[in-house]
């Protein structure tokens, strides 16, 4: 592969990469005929990433004729060939970038003004190609707005806010942020802003919903759209169905697929009486390196069925009452806790199905060389 890019797309690239690095920690790079696909993805495989510059973008854009090449590197090493963005516009005039499959190198050449270059060269590895699985013209609602809007929006919430929900009507839309439901409601702060439809370009709301996800990649998102001055598109279904963050131009294509909270209403119900244990609340996105699954499952077991006891005093019977419940709270399993869809919507199997059955491993949206195989799961209650 051979490609230069000139002028202000030298900036608007570089803003690319940095929005992918909000996502993971590894850049994957795929030479196409439609143009040059960067992308990336979380540990979790819970949010994805697609820059697609056409060749058009390019001032020369080349590739092998009927050879495939796909491979990923470390995305900081990238990002460090455009540290500084203030003074890319101004000092760079072109960047010319050359892949070398025997090698297994990538250069970076950055042409300066006053003739200066910067040569930066890059190790990768072979990988398979990443691709996640989503339409997002089949969904039922669609929202498009200038940039300006939602990054007004969301300079309302805390940087240390993790996920935001958006709720739909007819003629309005709600941006809060979310609490869970175990954090302390009385000591929470709530955060509610409410658009009209007459704000936003275009508003076809099909289906009155609201949707829960991560708020770090929207902002990634939001800074791109915000330096190229092109508007944001998002479409999304009901909760536990992925949500599709677009930007498109004549030259590029952007799509951010981002994983939502299933609805509690889906959920699973468990048996009431079964005391829960005193554990800390856990993550509603996942934080380990599950390649396998989608998923974010959370088991325990129910309480089995009490012992036959010979009759006590009063007294007595009181007494170890009170112990018996010390030795619950301390030994009782975790509680009974929630299947959250990351990707491809929740798994809930019926009463009867909870014992003794084995949960189906579902398709997975991305892999690499690294992670072929599927694994399933098992909830034993």
């Amino acid at each position: 592969m051979d490609c230069v890019v000139t002028g202000g797309n030298v900036k608007v690239l570089a803003k690319a990469i940095h929005s992918l690095s909000r996502i993971g920690d590894e850049l994957y790079l795929e030479p196409q005929e439609d143009g040059l696909a960067l992308r990336s993805v979380n540990s979790s495989r819970s949010a994805y990433a697609c820059f697609l510059f056409s060749p058009l973008f390019f001032s020369r854009y080349t590739i092998p004729l009927g050879h495939a090449f796909r491979c990923k590197m470390a995305i900081k090493c990238v990002q460090a060939v455009f540290r500084s963005l203030s003074s890319l516009e101004k000092t760079v005039e072109k960047c010319h970038i050359e892949l070398d499959g025997e090698k297994s190198r990538l250069t970076f050449t950055l042409h300066c003004k006053y003739g200066l270059l910067k040569t930066h060269n890059l190790s990768f590895q072979d990988s398979e190609s990443l691709q996640a699985v989503f339409d997002k013209e089949s969904c039922a609602n669609m929202l498009h707005a200038q940039p300006r809007l939602l990054v007004d929006t969301v300079l309302h919430f805390p940087p240390s806010l993790e996920e935001v929900s958006v709720s739909v009507s007819g003629e309005r839309v709600w941006f809060r942020n979310h609490v869970d439901d175990e954090a302390e409601q009385s000591k929470a702060m709530l955060t509610e802003l409410c658009l009209s439809s007459d704000e936003f370009d275009h508003f076809a709301v099909g289906a009155q919903t609201s949707i829960t996800f991560c708020l770090k990649e929207l902002r990634g998102l939001l800074v791109f759209a915000e330096s190229t001055g092109l508007p944001v598109s998002m479409y999304f279904d009901e909760p536990g169905s992925p949500v599709v963050l677009s930007v498109t131009d004549s030259v590029l294509e952007v799509n951010f697929v981002l994983a939502t909270l299933s609805d509690d209403s889906n959920l699973c119900n468990h048996n009431n009486n079964t005391k829960r244990a005193r554990s800390p609340p856990p993550d509603d996105f996942m934080t380990d390196d599950i390649d396998s699954y989608l998923i974010a499952m959370e088991t325990s077991e129910l309480a089995g069925p009490s012992d036959a006891l010979a009759p006590r005093s009063p007294s007595l019977e009181r007494g170890e009452e009170e112990e018996e419940e010390e030795d619950t709270e301390d030994t009782e399993r975790p509680p009974n806790k929630k299947f959250r869809s990351l990707f491809f919507g929740s798994v809930c199997p019926s009463d009867s199905q909870l014992t003794n059955q084995t949960i189906k491993s579902q398709e997975v949206l991305a892999s690499d060389s690294e992670d072929d195989t599927q694994a399933s799961f098992t909830s034993c209650l």
